[in-house]
């Protein structure tokens, strides 16, 4: 590698989410695989009954595979989602870093932020955790931060404002 590659080799955003975070995504998950398998499952007992057939051998295998593969999710998913979710805001940019299977970066100047924003629904407010949202000048959609502590959350949107506002221009 050249100095200059060294360079402009870009670090990762030094900043995990809250640990709470990992419970918070597994509970929507199992609330979502909960209702996947209810709904599989009614299906699998009515719609012979609706029919008047037998049901056929691979729709016990298709349940038993959707159950399976929505119990790993559960158990998988939240480990891995806090191991890659990272965000970092420096005196002139804001970068993330989020996703499990599909991984994205996103880096905006703090010149182009528009908004920023904190929003907590009420799951998230169980586990006293916040998402925050920095809108930007951008056509790729505002930069999304999951998972935060309610607390942090406040305070980098404080800092945000402050840094912000204390810029020139209009963010456009």
């Amino acid at each position: 590698m050249t100095d200059s590659a060294a360079a402009t080799t870009l670090r990762e955003p030094a900043h995990q989410v809250s640990p709470r975070a990992v419970p918070y995504w597994r509970l929507g998950a199992a609330i979502g695989a909960l209702v996947l398998v209810a709904l599989a499952v009614a299906a699998y007992v009515v719609l012979p009954m609706v029919l008047d057939d037998d049901r056929p051998w691979w729709a016990t295998l298709l349940l038993v595979v959707l159950v399976l593969v929505q119990v790993a999710y559960v158990a998988v998913m939240p480990s891995i989602r806090f191991r890659v979710h990272r965000w970092e805001v420096t005196g002139t940019a804001i970068h993330t870093r989020s996703g499990w299977i599909n991984r994205e970066t996103r880096i905006a100047p703090l010149s182009r932020v528009q908004t920023v924003d904190s929003q907590q629904g009420a799951l998230m407010r169980f586990f006293k955790l916040s998402t925050l949202v920095v809108t930007t000048a951008s056509a790729a959609g505002p930069l999304t931060i999951v998972g935060l502590d309610q607390e942090e959350a406040k305070r980098v949107v404080a800092d945000l404002v402050a840094i912000t506002g204390a810029g020139e221009g209009d963010a456009t």
